[in-house]
């Protein structure tokens, strides 16, 4: 597997590939569907985003609560296309990779090669195991929304597949 240190910029990610097994260290980011819908509306009126998206990382996850000595609880992946309807205007405000499970829509196979960007897929069924991957975690935003507010996550050795790089080559599609 081959270690990458984040954060993952354009020129690196021009030179991963669908099927590669990685493992990433660094910063990423937490986000769900609400909390998606909350940075798209934020884009669209103008708004301050409360971090930048700028070769950033977003892992569609929300952790449960941490037990006693531990940084968190199970951290899983969610089913990535929950995001797809507002995956494009991320990725247009510079996202440069996306982390979760299964497939994407079209529109977002298109946006990841337009914008040169990656979509990582994490291990499902998972999450105590990912757990251990992570070494610090902080809230960043909604914390309205419990679980599924925005953390910031500091991880290391995240394993991670490339599903779709940004030549749009996608493992998980079905040839016919």
């Amino acid at each position: 597997m081959k270690k990458i240190k984040l954060p993952l910029d354009k020129g690196r990610i021009k030179n991963l590939k669908a099927g590669e097994e990685l493992l990433l260290s660094g910063l990423i980011y937490t986000a769900r569907d609400q909390a998606h819908k909350k940075l798209v509306e934020a884009i669209k009126k103008g708004r301050k985003l409360p971090f930048a998206l700028k070769n950033a990382i977003i892992y569609y996850c929300g952790p449960t609560p941490a037990r006693k000595g531990r940084v968190i609880g199970s951290c899983g992946p969610t089913t990535s296309s929950r995001m797809d309807d507002f995956t494009p205007a991320l990725l247009r405000c510079g996202l440069s990779a996306m982390i979760g499970k299964g497939s994407r829509d079209e529109s977002v196979v298109g946006a990841i090669k337009k914008y040169k960007a990656v979509y990582f897929i994490a291990f499902s069924g998972c999450g105590a195991f990912a757990s251990r991957f992570v070494k610090k975690r902080k809230l960043v935003a909604y914390p309205e929304l419990g679980t599924e507010a925005i953390q910031a996550l500091e991880v290391r050795d995240f394993p991670v597949i490339v599903g779709i790089d940004c030549y749009g080559r996608n493992i998980l599609e079905r040839k016919k």
